[in-house]
């Protein structure tokens, strides 16, 4: 696993698409459905889903009585208009201009699948599909076998004897180890990172805490501010063997919060943020010693109630299922 975490694919999409629709550089009308976003961005549609409903939140597209949005492009009621978005102006950054390559698409769709895979493990033991994967990202069988070979350094998924690969399940035990080497490791990483940290970066990182406790909870900004802490935070320590193992523990529960979103009590989630806030209150103050000690304790904390959450998950939603993940019943 790379030392710093790549960034979302749906975030990337959502940001170039909302540059395009703010200076109106689409034409009114211009149908925005997941299949058409998909393609543009050489992405699945998963990531586009989730730009699209962010953009729609905001107001910036709507829907209309076809499947998928429109772009108002200043028209109150504009009518569809059905096109690639090539062909309706989109302009992509030169960043991902020259991801176009099969290596770096392989490092493109990396994040969303190590993420999908992550989150699918309390659900169960699910079987990998290389063909299916691939398929899935319209990508060779070479690329998918690459991303899965990376799946499997991590430690996400492991290929048996058999030749195939597997993953999970993720049970109250494995919660238990991976939370206790977080609370062992990541008071240590923090202390090591806190000296690389300007008050400006800590103070905007406390500032995104204080807006969801004022009511911003969407799952992308609770996954975001795990992020800041647990993930981009820690990841400016100097031993790089630590950060490996802090991560690799992290990812697992981390990743879960998508699947318990619907399992997470209001009282879990303003207590949860209340740790954040003071965490970053110490870090400000130059209180690291306690600033340390209420990571350790937040971890603690928080290991009962992810381990509550998966008994009470039930069977995976059909909505959450993915094409190259196959479930494996139990004694398989």
């Amino acid at each position: 696993m790379s030392p710093k975490p790549e960034a979302p694919l749906y975030q990337t999409i959502y940001a170039v698409l909302r540059e395009h629709l703010v200076r109106e550089a689409f034409p009114a009308g211009l149908v925005l459905g997941e299949a058409n976003v998909a393609r543009a961005f050489k992405a699945s549609r998963i990531p586009a889903a989730a730009a699209l409903k962010r953009l729609n939140e905001e107001g910036l597209i709507g829907g209309f009585a076809g499947r998928g949005f429109i772009a108002r492009g200043g028209e109150a009621s504009p009518k569809p208009l059905r096109l690639e978005l090539s062909e309706a102006g989109l302009v992509l950054p030169a960043a991902l201009e020259a991801d176009a390559s099969p290596r770096n698409i392989g490092l493109r769709i990396y994040p969303e699948v190590e993420h999908a895979v992550a989150a699918s493990l309390a659900y169960g033991r699910f079987m990998l599909n290389e063909s299916a994967l691939a398929e899935h990202y319209g990508v060779s069988r070479t690329i998918a076998h690459e991303v899965l070979t990376r799946l499997a350094r991590t430690g996400i998924i492991v290929q048996e004897a058999n030749q195939r690969w597997y993953a999970g399940p993720l049970t109250a035990e494995s919660i238990r180890e991976h939370y206790e080497m977080r609370w062992i490791l990541e008071p240590v990483a923090l202390r090591q990172a806190f000296p690389k940290f300007t008050a400006a970066e800590l103070t905007a990182r406390r500032d995104r805490v204080v807006r969801a406790q004022g009511g911003e909870r969407g799952i992308m900004e609770l996954e975001g501010i795990e992020q800041d802490l647990h993930i981009d935070t820690v990841a400016r320590c100097n031993n790089r063997q630590l950060l490996q193992a802090v991560q690799r523990s992290q990812l697992l529960l981390i990743a879960t919060h998508a699947t318990f979103r619907s399992h997470r009590t209001g009282n879990e989630i303003s207590t949860m943020l209340e740790e954040h806030r003071s965490i970053y209150d110490l870090l400000l103050d130059g209180d690291l010693d306690s600033a340390c000690r209420m990571l350790e304790t937040h971890l603690h904390r928080s290991m009962h109630p992810n381990i509550e959450m998966v008994d009470r998950l039930g069977p995976m939603p059909e909505a959450a299922r993915l094409p190259y993940l196959t479930p494996v019943e139990r004694g398989a």
